[in-house]
């Protein structure tokens, strides 16, 4: 992580020489941000840039001489990363990032964050009212009265859901959240059973949640299913035909997680045959704008309850997303990366060099250049200076065999202090 913040900020100084402005950054905004967050970032120096309009389609058009770019729904597609002469940070102001080519951004050294969490009450508060309006046909019962109908003796007809079985698939933040909400409804709730975090399993103990062992356990034994997992090759079309013939006859299926997690093919045929109900505020197919003409067989189906996307819109989320995106900003600038997504998720390479070297300018500069005249990459490097600042200890990963001779030369760099090689498999 190292390597890149280095060339960034010698790139950024490049630019900054350029033009003859301070230390603050060229941020693009491609989708609404709240206003709070932009007067933030603009008392910090900061130059943003906001257009709401920007799609895929015209989003490579607009890259150029921005630093980091901001987006919510925009999706960011491999042609942006080709094209951004600085870019540095994308910041997906939420939690999903199938939006964005992570791999391409990665390819060209672009970091790419996203802010979780944040919206876990809000997606969990929509779950809810979803799981409401199929058992009761809220929807139904609403488009009829305004029509001038009244017909109590058919929406009288409802399950009702205390007493009733929740499974999760997905305990996260926002599978907890809604675990919470359930259990205050009088709803039994369930998960699958894995490793989890320590903080997870103290909440899920503490709402007492039951762990099932298997996937068709859960979906056998539980009258309602809510999807919260991301949007990835493993999680794609989940919800399958074998999925569904899982399920319990009548019982009731809520996504509000990522459109491509079901199979729709599947969903519609289940949904004719009256074998399950849903709730959905996603889609496969869902259009990437604000506002557009758009059918959809499952959205129109008479057996499912639909929203347009909305599980994060409430005021409450947005701005407290867009207080974590401007956490992020703040700590890229300290030189710190929160969130990213697409560095490895541990540290590579073959051997770690330990260089301790008074705290002085072109010391480690000096190291670089012997390693890269050895063919040695590196791979991570930190560097920690002691109390006091005059002495500082460097850890570098490098990929490769040490060639014979090579700690005797950093050792003889001026202000070097002293050089160890310890071999480095990694960790998975």
């Amino acid at each position: 992580m190292v390597g890149w913040l280095i060339r960034w900020r010698l790139r950024m100084q490049g630019h900054r020489d350029e033009v003859g402005t301070g230390s603050g950054l060229r941020i693009l905004v491609a989708d609404a941000l709240p206003q709070t967050a932009i007067a933030e970032l603009e008392a910090r120096g900061h130059e943003c840039v906001v257009d709401a309009s920007l799609g895929k389609s015209d989003l490579a058009d607009r890259i150029q001489g921005f630093d980091i770019l901001v987006v919510r729904s925009t999706k960011v597609t491999e042609g942006v990363f080709g094209i951004a002469d600085r870019l540095a940070l994308v910041i997906r102001a939420g939690a999903g990032t199938n939006t964005i080519a992570t791999a391409a951004a990665a390819a060209r050294g672009v970091l790419v964050t996203n802010v979780p969490g944040r919206n876990s009450a809000a997606v969990a508060e929509l779950t809810m009212g979803l799981l409401l309006a199929v058992d009761r046909r809220i929807p139904d019962n609403v488009a009829d009265l305004r029509a001038g109908r009244w017909d109590k003796s058919s929406y009288s007809r409802a399950g009702g859901l205390l007493g009733s079985t929740l499974g999760i698939v997905g305990l996260g933040s926002i599978g907890l959240c809604v675990a919470e909400r359930a259990a205050s409804f009088g709803i039994k709730v369930q998960a699958l059973e894995k490793r989890r975090e320590a903080y997870v399993e103290a909440r899920a103990a503490g709402l007492g949640i039951t762990m099932c062992a298997s996937l068709p356990e859960l979906l056998s034994t539980s009258d309602i299913v809510s999807l919260h997992v991301p949007s990835s090759p493993d999680t794609r079309h989940l919800v399958d035909k074998s999925f569904l013939r899982c399920m319990r006859t009548g019982s009731i299926l809520l996504n509000t997680s990522r459109g491509d997690v079901i199979d729709e093919a599947a969903l519609l045929e289940a949904l004719g045959a009256g074998e399950v109900r849903a709730g959905l505020d996603v889609y496969e197919d869902e259009p990437g704008s604000g506002a557009a003409e758009w059918k959809s067989a499952l959205a129109q189906h008479p057996n499912v309850v639909g929203t347009h996307h909305i599980g994060a819109s409430t005021q409450q989320a947005q701005l407290a997303t867009a207080a974590g995106v401007v956490e992020i900003v703040d700590a890229f600038t300290e030189g710190e990366v929160r969130n990213c997504v697409n560095l490895a998720p541990s540290r590579l390479g073959s051997v770690t060099l330990t260089v301790r070297h008074l705290d002085r300018l072109g010391v480690l500069a000096r190291v670089l250049d012997l390693l890269s005249l050895a063919r040695l990459n590196v791979e991570h490097m930190e560097n920690r200076v002691f109390r006091g600042g005059e002495a500082a200890v460097a850890s570098i990963d490098v990929d490769g065999s040490l060639p014979q001779g090579l700690l005797g030369k950093i050792g003889e760099v001026p202000h070097v202090l002293g050089v160890s090689a310890t071999p480095f498999a990694g960790s998975e």
